[in-house]
């Protein structure tokens, strides 16, 4: 896992509809919990839209929709 410095950007600081490829993770328990289900470093991550309060972010990994928990979202680092 590649260091993760405060200045990394995250995927919570995308805009709807921007897109960025996904350079780490910062925890290893959701990192792995994200690789399992196909969301790995390299791939290009697109912020499709936020839920209201809080809730689910909706991204598009590679082609694919994924919703995630914000927790999943703070954790993947991109550039």
């Amino acid at each position: 896992m590649t260091a993760v410095l405060p200045s990394d950007k995250r995927l919570i600081s995308l805009e709807a509809g921007k897109r960025g490829v996904i350079k780490t993770f910062c925890d290893d328990s959701a990192g792995s919990k994200l690789v399992s289900v196909g969301i790995l470093p390299g791939s290009f991550v697109e912020l499709v839209r936020k839920a209201p309060l809080g809730g689910g972010w909706y991204v598009k990994v590679d082609g694919q929709t994924f919703a995630l928990r914000q927790e999943e979202a703070t954790c993947i680092v991109i550039e």
